[in-house]
Parts: structure tokens; C-alpha cells; sequence
């Protein structure tokens, strides 16, 4: 596979790609994160493109060629409601060795996780999980008026399982469903398959567990394991996945959950069925190019060990990582850091309590993370920060 791949993708459906790359520039949707103290006006594309961009876990070198044809082929059925749909839900059931009963679409994991919460949170259930972890989960749950444990993580930056099993134990009757990202986000760290294993026979058989597992792609821990066999064997298990990070298609919303036939219908009524046809095409194409993952998922884990050494050589504390991002702790508020990164058009991730100071850098290209050391450099001259 060649390394340049990524340049050609500039051509990328012409004006659809700026149309959808312009989509996402409005603050609301998270570019400079939720925690904005206010909203900027839209950036141009050309602005847009001189950002190195690590705030948002995004993979920066786009889809492979196999899925930009399969993409680009699929845009004749962009008139149509009644298209083929490359038997998406078919190529993921045979991905995971599961039934097509057992897979539900969404735009994006996200909405998956949001339909999660209208399901299984109604009737005041509860919601465990950690702090910090993906907060859109918990944004949902806070739009249902639907209360959450969420429990501090441990010295090390792991989940507490012990403290989770205990939590779900003592609210039984009121939990809707228990909340694990693993790995981690925004801390990098797994949860080993033991300790999901100890979760899952320690907490009521009834009680739903969701595992996400946005981040499965980029691990290397041998102490880690999907939880998907769970699945096969009928329990209480949702594992949500999603294209937006390996395969590169963020921007086009793709994601599934997999589960026990039952959970799936409990599921099912509150999908808005807003996937279009091109992405459809193009999933099938990513679950079948082994190739460009294991390309990406090296180079990544590459520059994010390399910058972490880098970082380590300067005197900065950083967490273990088994994602495309990790966290450096810059030993000050992260908030006005991220301004300081910004003036020097670099997009770092936002804050998240909390670890308020420790910074969130998602792994972008060579240049990108070169273009990131050198504003580290400035912004942390002889150990004081600009504007600190």
C-alpha cells in the first residue's frame, strides 16, 4: 500500500467533499470542542484545510481507494429511495460470525448510543458508567432527564470495575444499563478481557451492559479482547463499532451495534434510518480492505509512541494509550492551551473534567504531528507556557 494514498483524495467527490467538510465546521458539532466558551464563525475551506487537525480522533488520511470507488459507484443511486445497499448488514453479521438479527445500523456509533438511551432509560432508570469517558452517551441521558452514576477512574487512568459491579449491585431496580468505552476515550486506556469477563458475570444477568468499542482497531494489548462473543452467546451485551475512525468515515456517519436479538428490537424502533446509499457501499469496501487498516493502524501507533517519547524527553507526563489519541498532562488549565495551539493552526481537544489539565492530541499525519511539536516547543519555552 502506498503511503502517498492520501494526497489523491483531495479530488474526493469535488464540491461534495467541501460541501460535507463545511458541515462540520460549526461549533456545535465539536470541531474546537463543547467546551467553546463561544461559538466562532464558520471557517472557509481553505481555513480550514491550513489546521493541522488532532482535537477530534478523526483518521487523517482518508478512505482507501477501494472504498472511494465503491463510494464514487454508489452515487448513482443517490436519487433513490428503494437502492441496493451492498448488503452492508450482511458483511457485518459475516465480519463478527453473528446473524444479520443480530446488527443494527446508525449514523455513526454515536446514534447508536443515543437510541440506547431512549430505549433502555425510560421509567427513571439510571445510567453507570465512568468519569471521564465519551460524554455524548451521557449528553444523551442528560437530554432524557435520566439520571447517571458515573464513577472516578483509578490512580492509573483504568476503570474501577470492583466500584462499578458495586454501584450496579446496590441500584439494581433502577439501572437501565451499564456504560463501558473500551478503550477509553478520552484516557486511551482498555479494560482487560478479565475484568469485562469479572463485569459481566458479577453484575444481574438482566441488566444490559454497552460496550463501546470505537477504538477496537488500534489495539495491541494482548490482555484485551472484543466483547462481541458475548453477543454470540446471548448475553445481555451491546457492542457498538464504528467507520468513522480506521476506515475514515467520520464524515459520511456509519456505525452498527451488535447484540442478542432481543436488545436489537428493544433497539430498532428508534433508528431514524438516515444512513445514505454511497456510505453503505463504502463499509462494505472497509470491512473487506484489511490491507489499508493494518497500514493505518501502523502508522498511527508509530507517531503516537514517537510523539509520546518526545513529549516524555521534555519533562511531560503522558497516559498509556491504545487508541489514535493519547492525553499529556501539561501540568496547567488545558483551556487556554488549546487557544495558544489554535493561534498556531493546530486543533488540539478541548477539556475534559476532571482532568482539566491533561491535553487530548489525536494522531494526524507525520507533518501534522511535526507541526505539533514545534507550537509545543514554543507554546512550553523553558517550561513556561505563552499566555499561561
Amino acid at each position: 500500500m502506498s503511503t502517498k494514498y492520501p494526497v489523491s483524495r483531495r479530488g474526493f467527490f469535488g464540491g461534495v467533499a467541501t460541501a460535507v467538510g463545511a458541515l462540520t465546521l460549526r461549533p456545535e458539532l465539536g470541531l474546537w470542542g463543547q467546551a467553546a466558551q463561544q461559538q466562532r464563525p464558520r471557517s472557509t475551506p481553505d481555513e480550514y484545510d491550513a489546521f493541522a487537525k488532532l482535537a477530534n480522533n478523526e483518521n487523517p488520511y482518508g478512505p482507501p481507494e477501494s472504498v472511494l470507488k465503491a463510494m464514487t459507484d454508489a452515487f448513482k443511486y443517490a436519487n433513490r429511495y428503494g437502492y441496493p445497499d451492498g448488503g452492508i448488514t450482511d458483511a457485518i453479521a459475516k465480519h463478527h460470525g453473528v446473524e444479520p438479527e443480530n446488527v443494527m445500523l446508525g449514523a455513526g456509533s454515536g446514534e447508536i448510543l443515543d437510541i440506547a438511551c431512549i430505549a433502555l432509560l425510560r421509567d427513571d432508570k439510571k445510567v453507570v458508567g465512568v468519569d471521564p469517558s465519551y460524554d455524548i452517551l451521557y449528553q444523551h441521558a442528560r437530554t432524557l432527564k435520566a439520571d447517571q452514576i458515573r464513577l472516578p477512574l483509578l490512580k492509573d487512568y483504568t476503570q474501577d470495575m470492583p466500584a462499578m459491579i458495586r454501584a450496579v449491585k446496590q441500584n439494581y431496580r433502577d439501572v437501565g444499563f451499564v456504560y463501558l468505552v473500551n478503550p477509553n476515550n478520552p484516557t486511551g486506556r482498555t479494560v482487560s478481557k478479565k475484568d469485562v469477563a469479572l463485569l459481566l458475570d458479577s453484575v444481574p444477568e438482566d441488566i444490559p451492559v454497552l460496550i463501546d468499542e470505537a477504538y477496537h482497531h488500534f489495539v495491541t494489548d494482548p490482555d484485551y479482547a472484543t466483547s462481541v462473543p458475548y453477543v454470540l452467546e446471548g448475553r445481555q451485551v451491546i457492542v457498538t463499532r464504528t467507520f468513522s475512525k480506521i476506515a475514515a468515515l467520520a464524515g459520511m456517519r456509519l456505525g452498527y451495534a451488535i447484540a442478542p436479538r432481543g436488545l436489537i428490537q428493544q433497539l430498532r424502533p428508534f433508528g431514524t434510518g438516515s444512513i445514505n446509499a454511497v456510505v453503505k457501499w463504502g463499509g462494505v469496501a472497509a470491512l473487506q480492505d484489511t490491507a489499508a487498516q493494518a497500514w493505518v493502524k501502523k502508522v498511527t501507533i508509530d507517531e503516537r509512541e514517537k510523539c509520546m517519547r518526545q513529549l516524555n524527553q521534555l519533562g511531560f507526563e503522558t497516559i498509556p494509550s491504545q487508541c489514535n489519541f493519547f492525553m499529556v498532562n501539561l501540568k496547567k488549565p488545558v483551556q487556554p492551551l488549546v487557544e495558544e495551539f489554535r493561534k498556531r493552526k493546530i486543533l488540539v481537544g478541548r477539556p475534559f473534567p476532571p482532568l482539566v489539565e491533561h491535553l487530548r492530541v489525536s494522531i494526524g499525519t507525520p507533518d501534522e504531528m511535526g507541526r505539533f511539536m514545534v507550537a509545543f516547543r514554543e507554546i512550553f519555552a523553558n517550561g513556561k507556557a505563552a499566555g499561561g
